[in-house]
């Protein structure tokens, strides 16, 4: 039996940057990885979809030219080249990933777990003090008639299918809106069909409509607390909402509802917990029920993000200390929404006193000067101790904006100071911030 100080399962951003990082620091490190280096972000989510939102950026600033004086012409899409391009960014990453991890010991193959602790890895053992399991998440699939006509995001960007006529979308989270704003760029009829009574459910309410108005303008469909029965042979999909049965016709169907972690087999047999969905259970230190495992990332369904299971990992890992209550979360869409911290419906659940403050693009020189009047900034803050509780934000760059506001809350900033106390160059769009703390009360 092989042995390190640290083995990880999965090559994930839970995985790859703690690998690198303690191997570089003299830490005799092992990564399992059964796919390609990077894991769903890098090869599957995060950055094919950013190739194709910066796609379809390009064809709407195109057919925006004329209003700032520039003459294009038609605009016309190829898509085959987009995902050409969309390969060659990742592919370009993904050799990036391979040279920090030179200092790894990288191991091919799928891991499982003995009930003693080791790791099997194609009858290899291996042990380690430590064991990070960070073996990420997959697409859900709907349980209803016609399921297995639909895609998911994996299919579509594995795939190099034609551009479909008519896209039916079920499912208004990040993912499914983030499709749903690229495919209505490049030409389709788009339709997205919600369960819940508004898009995005886990961000604040008006800064969803707000979104899910500013889509429409731009030709997607919605239907909104819909529960979608089946799927039909001819590529019909029936919904139920209140006001009844309904149907819309589609070339493809993408489901965007979700997704389930990923398990290494033999994980609950070595006395690892899961909870009621299928997902690790940790402590704050991301430590399992098992001693010397740790799991960090999708895995644990805390907070699906990239950057959040880099966080995870860190912390099970190193002595780091990491907030994960400020974690930015931000949807590429255009346009585009992002948030940080706790909005209003969150204090109201948690018994927190919050008031607001806002302010629109409209009133910011930049935003102007771009053309992306469209857009506001929402501010949530304690009135008593008058700190920053959460910023949520819809328009250009939000989630470079978002990300200044995560900094000042993990400053425990309060909102005077942001409104008098700090200087932002001029003219920016991080003066939308300034702009809605001095409206606070």
């Amino acid at each position: 039996m092989e042995r390190f100080d640290i083995l990880i399962i999965g090559s994930g951003p839970a995985g790859y940057e703690i690998a690198a990082e303690l191997a570089a620091k003299g830490q005799n490190v092992a990564l399992v990885e059964r796919d390609r280096t990077g894991g769903t972000c890098l090869n599957r989510g995060c950055i094919p979809t950013k190739c194709l939102c910066a796609t379809a950026q390009s064809v709407i600033a195109a057919r925006n030219a004329a209003v700032f004086g520039v003459a294009t012409g038609s605009v016309s899409v190829d898509y085959s080249k987009a995902f050409m391009r969309m390969r060659d960014v990742v592919g370009e990453l993904r050799s990036g990933v391979e040279q920090m991890l030179a200092k790894v010991n990288v191991v091919r193959g799928c891991a499982s777990i003995t009930p003693d602790g080791g790791i099997d890895v194609a009858g290899k053992l291996y042990s380690a003090e430590k064991v990070l399991i960070a073996t990420g998440s997959a697409p859900s699939r709907l349980s209803i008639p016609g399921a297995e006509l639909a895609l998911t995001s994996d299919d579509i960007l594995e795939g190099n299918m034609p551009l479909p006529e008519r896209l039916v979308i079920i499912g208004g989270g990040v993912i499914g809106i983030e499709f749903a704003s690229i495919y209505n760029a490049l030409g389709c009829d788009v339709t997205v069909i919600e369960y819940c009574k508004e898009i995005l459910p886990q961000f604040d309410s008006d800064i969803a409509k707000r979104l899910r108005l500013a889509l429409q303008a731009r030709g997607i469909n919605f239907a909104t607390g819909s529960a979608v029965r089946s799927i039909s042979p001819d590529m019909e999909v029936h919904y139920t909402n209140r006001r009844g049965d309904d149907y819309v016709k589609a070339d493809m169907v993408l489901v965007a509802t979700g997704r389930r972690p990923v398990l290494p087999a033999g994980c609950v047999e070595a006395g690892i917990e899961v909870d009621d969905r299928g997902f690790i259970s940790v402590d704050e230190r991301m430590r399992t029920t098992r001693d010397g495992f740790y799991a960090a990332g999708d895995v644990t369904g805390i907070c699906m993000l990239a950057h959040a299971a880099t966080a995870q990992a860190r912390i099970a890992l190193t002595d780091a200390d990491v907030d994960l209550d400020i974690i930015p979360s931000a949807v590429f869409s255009a346009p585009e929404v992002a948030m940080a911290g706790l909005t209003a419906a969150d204090c109201e659940r948690y018994g927190v006193q919050c008031r607001t403050a806002r302010c629109n693009y409209a009133s910011n020189g930049k935003a102007q000067a771009m053309g992306a009047t469209s857009g506001c900034v929402k501010l949530v803050y304690n009135p008593e101790t008058r700190l920053i509780l959460g910023a949520h934000v819809l328009g250009e760059h939000a989630s470079d904006l978002v990300a200044e506001v995560a900094a000042l809350m993990y400053g425990m900033t309060t909102i005077d100071e942001l409104a008098e106390g700090l200087v932002h160059s001029h003219p920016t769009l991080s003066e939308l911030l300034q702009t809605a703390a001095k409206n606070a009360e």
